[in-house]
């Protein structure tokens, strides 16, 4: 007899989180797990996990998204612990400035491998607990993932318009076996990735060997948006929607940022004028 499931939680609310020391990725671990969810917290080593693990209801694991073989030892690390999954939410991301012409490769490889490969890593290994709980999954866009490119922000653009595409086509795959996949598309939330803007910018500037004028105007007005940005709970608040919706929604846009809402209303030459006006004058 195989007593492994004796040792395991058969919760159907559980739910596995990656990126979960991050602003939005905790605020939805606490606030889940406040709601009586078994939350399964991942994130790298050293980045706050013991903060995690001290919320009740929350299980901390370390996890790298892009070592395949840490993914696929984290799967086997949450099936001794629940015997299935009501929802995976990819939050692990993160983001680089720069222009696209200038950037090493090096940084594009690892916004991508991060952003769009470890989610891919996470929702394959996550999947037999996720069709065992007729779950869902819940992949984190960005308002940036639906607008078009804008200045700088080239590599984190192109991870998010990747996380639609794959999230549209896995959601047109599972939906023959009735599981839900859902995008979610944050504008600009109180995190540590947006506060830490102007100084991603600063550095940009400094390496930069044709745009230093732009780049500077281009952090002050990211800088500017950080006193704009929402509380992360509002965030949460949607993505359990997400999760328990009867019929989830295919995407939700959360907050984005009017001004960048209004540009994508625009022809494209007039968008191209306005940014060029706002960055130059």
């Amino acid at each position: 007899m195989d007593h492994t499931a004796d040792h395991r939680a058969a919760a159907p609310r559980a739910v596995v989180i990656t990126g979960a020391s991050g602003g939005l990725g905790s605020a939805t671990c606490w606030h889940l797990a406040d709601r009586g969810w078994t939350v399964i917290g991942a994130d790298l080593p050293g980045t706050g996990l013991d903060e995690l693990a001290a919320h009740p209801g929350v299980v901390a694991l370390p996890l790298d998204v892009v070592d395949p073989a840490a993914v696929v030892a984290f799967g086997a690390a949450v099936a001794q612990r629940v015997d299935r999954l009501a929802g995976v939410v990819n939050f692990a991301g993160i983001l680089a400035v720069g222009p696209m012409i200038e950037m090493p490769e090096r940084v594009l490889r690892r916004v991508i491998d991060v952003n769009v490969f470890g989610t891919f890593r996470v929702n394959q290994a996550m999947f037999p607990l996720v069709e065992r709980g007729n779950g869902r999954i819940v992949n984190i866009s960005s308002e940036t993932g639906w607008q078009s490119g804008g200045p700088f922000n080239g590599s984190y653009g192109m991870s998010k318009h990747a996380i639609e595409a794959y999230s549209d086509s896995l959601r047109r795959e599972l939906m023959f076996l009735d599981l839900p996949v859902i995008k979610i598309q944050p504008g600009p939330f109180r995190t540590a990735m947006v506060e830490s803007i102007l100084e991603r910018f600063q550095e940009a500037e400094r390496e930069s060997t044709r745009f230093k004028d732009v780049l500077r105007r281009t952090g002050e007005l990211a800088a500017g948006e950080q006193g704009r940005a929402h509380d992360p709970v509002l965030l949460a608040r949607v993505v359990e929607r997400a999760l328990t919706a009867t019929r989830p929604r295919a995407a939700y846009s959360v907050r984005p940022a009017p001004s960048r809402v209004a540009l994508e209303w625009l022809p494209t030459r007039l968008a191209d004028r306005a940014i060029r006006y706002a960055l130059t004058r």
